[in-house]
């Protein structure tokens, strides 16, 4: 299986949005849209995960500067479809993300995991990510 990680055009960028349901069914496919739409004009980025020439994956990027950490890439909504967890393609993403941070001068590299997602803090954590804090949320709507 040959495994891929490429840049998904703004105006091909509707194509993650079966992904991002599956992700979190409990969020609209409408909505989703709205937000990606708003987010592109934000500055998100998104790499496809391709096998062959399936998606299979995705992970969406931020390029930020922080004062605590300074220029740094943040990974958002990571996502592999199922039937192809555990072969390798996180490790290999993780390794293509220090290379595109590393390309953008970046300093390091920062992502938020839910505190739920056992498996998912534990491949962070296994591949060298270190937990700092604790993400606070409050909805107003």
């Amino acid at each position: 299986m040959t495994i891929q990680f490429k840049f998904i055009e703004k105006s091909n960028m509707a194509i993650i949005l079966p992904l991002l349901h599956e992700l979190d069914p409990s969020i609209p496919e409408a909505l989703l849209k709205a937000r990606l739409a708003e987010m592109l004009e934000r500055g998100y980025e998104c790499v496809g995960i391709y096998s062959e020439e399936e998606l299979i994956g995705l992970c969406g990027i931020w390029t930020l500067v922080k004062y605590y950490v300074g220029k740094h890439i943040e990974p958002d909504n990571v996502y592999i479809k199922t039937a192809h967890r555990n072969q390798g393609i996180g490790k290999a993403l993780n390794a293509w993300l220090k290379n595109l941070a590393l390309s953008r001068g970046c300093e390091a590299i920062e992502l938020n995991c839910y505190a739920k997602n056992e498996l998912g803090r534990a491949f962070w954590e296994s591949n060298g990510y270190l937990p700092i804090g604790i993400h606070y949320q409050k909805k107003l709507v």
